[in-house]
């Protein structure tokens, strides 16, 4: 049989899927540990034979498509103009790339700051500034600070195209370059796919190969992209669908990892009551946003200092629990595993208060505005209260009996009202990890990726919410708006 093999070099496991093309079926998954630190192809190998004892036929691989996230990832610094607007725009191309973003600058730069971005290291800075034809004193000035400074990372341009004459004068001959359209060509308007894109090209030519991957390489076709933006791939195709496949419409796509939570919305997140007007900078279609102090355990600390008892207690009953304790295991022991009942619902509870905060901090609010007209309201960021879908990912979602609960945690409360979390989504499960490999499935053949995560992840079947009042406010009591915040 004829199939597709793909592979997701994780920080710490390398997972690996088979696809027979044919029945458009998951032949067998198999992972094992991630060996970045010697050579990643000695942990392929051990998850290729686990994969191979359970296929029980001959079978030919036709294309083999991997992602990365291993050694930390796609690390990245952004730099912009101002902070809510072109560096917020920078921001969002970097994470919608796949990155994690490990600092974001804004105005002209200093001498500690370029020392500080030289120190970081990161693997690619993305370097935007100006709207088309605005600024272009700001953008040239951090260029000729990151020249001089001579840094030896690659650096994207996508800033305002009247500076990148300029740029290209500073840059010859020092600095690894690439242009790119503007992140922020007009006020408030967001380009960041071409941005994303060179991003990709970038990562697949250079920073597989400071992974330790180079002896991969003969063995697969390509390491593709970052793991991240192979499940925003997938996440965007499922929802929009393709000339020939029905998508299903917004989603939420939800992953808690042991460092951070990260949070895909699809979906243009437009105001869905009357009498709402948007501000701030525009919502991309595909958003990914990563809150780097909300993860299971190496940000088991910052989640309790980012929570507090209440919020913990809100999940469990924390009678005769040393609460701080639990979370202090946790974060001086990264490698602990649950067993015991008691520990295991622990955990659920740090999954249901990073899915909380993260889809919180993901999600738009809306706000009452006083004008000559009477009370509107602005609504800043996404609505996603109509949102019907949420998906979960993740090792703590997928492995847990009570994945809806944990998932429950991410819908609209009425003791949050300003909140635009999804109000009656739907619950599902990507319980195969499929969504890193149908990303890389799309890039063969993007209406048999759409089929298969609707078999593998809708047509399984979701669970409805219930258990919290879900009733519609109206945003007609300023009183009522105003007595949560």
């Amino acid at each position: 049989m004829k199939t597709y093999l793909f592979l997701d070099f994780g920080s710490t496991f390398t997972k690996l899927t088979l696809v027979d093309i044919e029945k458009e079926e998951i032949i067998a998954t198999a992972k094992s540990y991630t060996t970045v630190a010697t050579d990643v192809t000695e942990g392929y190998q051990k998850a290729l034979e686990a994969l191979n004892a359970q296929v029980k036929e001959p079978y030919e691989v036709v294309k083999k498509l991997a992602c990365s996230s291993a050694a930390g990832g796609l690390k990245m610094v952004s730099i912009g103009l101002v902070p809510d607007l072109t560096a917020e725009a920078a921001k969002r191309a970097a994470l919608g790339a796949g990155a994690r973003v490990i600092a974001n600058y804004a105005y002209k730069l200093n001498n500690m700051e370029f020392d500080e971005i030289k120190r970081l290291n990161p693997d690619i800075v993305l370097l935007a500034g100006g709207t088309d034809g605005g600024n272009s004193e700001t953008i040239i000035h951090n260029a000729q600070g990151l020249a001089d400074h001579g840094v030896k990372f690659p650096i994207v341009v996508a800033g305002n195209k009247a500076a990148y004459d300029e740029i290209k004068k500073i840059f010859d001959g020092k600095v690894d370059y690439y242009f790119t359209e503007n992140v922020m060509p007009k006020l408030n308007e967001i380009n960041v796919d071409p941005a994303r894109e060179e991003i990709r090209e970038i990562f697949m030519r250079n920073i597989t190969k400071a992974r330790g991957m180079a002896h991969v390489e003969d063995e697969i076709s390509q390491v593709a992209m970052p793991t991240p933006q192979s499940v925003l791939k997938a996440a965007e195709a499922l929802a929009q669908g393709s000339n020939d496949e029905e998508g299903i419409g917004d989603l939420l796509v939800v992953d808690v990892g042991g460092a951070t939570t990260d949070i895909h919305s699809l979906g243009y997140g437009d105001p869905t009551k009357p009498g709402v007007f948007t501000v701030g900078l525009e919502e991309p279609f595909a958003k990914r946003t990563v809150e780097g102090d909300l993860g299971m355990r190496y940000s088991a600390m910052s989640v309790y200092e980012a929570a507090g008892n209440r919020m913990v207690r809100r999940y469990l009953n924390t009678s005769g629990i040393d609460v701080e304790g639990e979370f202090m295991k946790r974060y001086t022991n990264t490698s602990f595993v649950s067993t015991d009942q008691k520990d295991i619902d622990f955990d659920e509870t740090i999954a249901k208060i990073c899915v909380d905060l993260s889809v919180k901090r993901h999600a738009g609010i809306v706000e009452p505005v006083y004008s000559p007209m009477g009370v509107v309201y602005s609504q800043r960021g996404k609505d996603l209260s109509e949102v019907k879908t949420i998906i979960g990912t993740g090792g703590v979602i997928v492995n847990s009996s009570n994945y809806s609960e944990i998932l429950k945690a991410a819908q609209f409360r009425a003791d949050d009202l300003n909140s635009l979390k999804p109000r009656q989504p739907k619950l599902y499960l990507d319980k195969s990890y499929i969504l890193s490999s149908m990303g890389l499935l799309t890039m063969i053949d993007k209406n048999m990726a759409i089929r298969m995560m609707k078999k593998y992840i809708i047509d399984l079947g979701g669970v409805d919410t219930v258990g919290f009042d879900v009733d519609e406010p109206e945003y007609t009591d300023v009183e009522q708006l105003n007595c949560h915040h």
